[in-house]
């Protein structure tokens, strides 16, 4: 059983980056576009405990400020279990972590987060 506890630099780098747009979106209410990089700063931090667990409450707070009484209530589970699943490295990979997908459903990794894990993986192996 693998335990994932820290996050490789490449991955970190785009993980800040996702929430760096995300960030600059919100400031410019284009909420749509803040949405679409925290799904992203998602999708590359869920393999790891404090960056899923970061992702989900940024989905957490952005779902109180939209009065989305759906995707508070998805990110309230999604904060109790997200994070230890994460610690046994057993994500469904790709997810968007949403309020509107199910938590286990496996999904596309877009093309360029999946070109850049593949460059982590030939990193660490």
């Amino acid at each position: 059983m693998t335990f994932n506890t820290n996050m490789p630099k490449p991955l970190k780098q785009a993980y800040n980056e996702e929430l760096k747009h995300y960030s600059i979106s919100l400031a410019h209410k284009h909420y749509g576009d803040a949405w679409y990089h925290l799904e992203r700063s998602h999708i590359i931090g869920q393999s790891y405990p404090i960056t899923h667990t970061y992702s989900h409450w940024l989905m957490l707070r952005f779902g109180l400020r939209q009065k989305d009484t759906k995707e508070v209530l998805g990110q309230i589970v999604s904060l109790l279990v997200g994070g230890w699943k994460s610690f046994i490295n057993h994500v469904p990979l790709g997810n968007t972590g949403g309020a509107d997908v199910p938590p286990l459903k496996r999904m596309p990794i877009p093309d360029d987060i999946k070109a850049l894990f593949k460059v982590n993986e030939k990193e660490e192996g």
